[in-house]
């Protein structure tokens, strides 16, 4: 934990947005904002620090005023390389942070208690990490992380593994389910169609 007793976060947006056209999903338009900035006032409340992972030109996101953290593992090998950028950051530059929050900047309606129901969870259940759950399917990227699970990340990605639920796994994880009523909080903004379902939820 932080001073404050609260953990990291990093925003994982180093996605391609192939069904969106391409470019970063962060910065398309919802409610006349970037969908980026849904996402921080989901979690800037929860957390004590935040960073964006993504790669290429970091000046693109100059007007959060976050560090911007690039894959540490070359060819896009998917979100696991950003929660490792994330365990980083926090474990070289965030004294005292014990856990990271994973989110991705494609998921606007993120629930207020988010931080607080994993942390509960992972307690309650003995486990290293705790994911988001809603309407009975696991979101495995929202998720927390102790920071000591940097280096077996590390080594987990130089073996091959690419998949957050088989590292996730194999560390130990429980599933926080989270009610999808009257919205699911963690709607995941793929397509154009999905973009117009956030605004209307937002809206």
């Amino acid at each position: 934990m932080t001073p404050d007793g609260r953990p990291v976060a990093v925003v994982l947006a180093g996605g391609l947005a192939r069904r969106m056209g391409g470019g970063d999903k962060g910065l398309l338009r919802l409610r006349r904002r970037p969908m980026l900035d849904h996402v921080l006032d989901a979690i800037r409340p929860q957390v004590g620090a935040i960073a964006i992972n993504a790669n290429g030109d970091a000046r693109r996101f100059l007007h959060w005023g976050l560090p911007v953290l690039a894959d540490p593992v070359p060819d896009n090998p998917g979100p696991l390389a950003g929660i490792l950028a994330g365990l980083r950051w926090a474990r070289q530059t965030q004294p005292g942070a014990a856990l990271l929050l994973s989110v991705p900047t494609d998921t606007p309606l993120l629930p207020p208690d988010l931080v607080q129901r994993l942390q509960q969870a992972r307690v309650q259940a003995g486990t290293a990490i705790a994911c988001a759950a809603s309407a009975g399917q696991r979101h495995p990227v929202v998720a927390l992380w102790p920071v000591t699970l940097a280096d077996p990340l590390a080594d987990a990605l130089a073996s091959g593994v690419r998949s957050v639920e088989a590292f996730a796994a194999a560390h130990g994880v429980t599933a926080v389910e989270f009610a999808a009523a009257p919205a699911d909080p963690f709607l995941n903004v793929n397509e154009p169609a999905d973009l117009l379902q956030a605004a209307r939820v937002l809206g």
